[in-house]
């Protein structure tokens, strides 16, 4: 198990909606075998540039543990996700 992180940039919305989003991914890198270590909610802050025609957005970090071969499947389900403007998958040193 290596350890990972992603940020993910949600639709600014109402506050259950940005809820919801946060849980869908925690429950898929649990799905997959992963283990979630924290979940840091950074909050609405502008982008640089529009992205999909919006100008704000719900800003999320999450570190977890998981198997280098299901981070493709985490990140196809993220991709899918209509909520989700941008994401990113990194992984950390340990």
């Amino acid at each position: 198990m290596n350890k990972y992180e992603v940020m993910f940039i949600v639709k600014p919305a109402e506050e259950e909606v940005i809820n919801v989003t946060v849980e869908k991914v925690e429950a898929l890198i649990a799905r997959v075998g992963g283990t979630v270590e924290k979940v840091d909610r950074w909050g609405k802050r502008r982008l640089a540039y529009a992205v999909k025609k919006f100008t704000d957005g719900f800003y999320v970090l999450i570190n977890f543990e998981a198997d280098p071969a299901e981070i493709k499947e985490i990140d196809r389900v993220i991709k899918i996700n209509d909520e989700i403007l941008k994401h990113l998958i990194v992984k950390r040193e340990a």
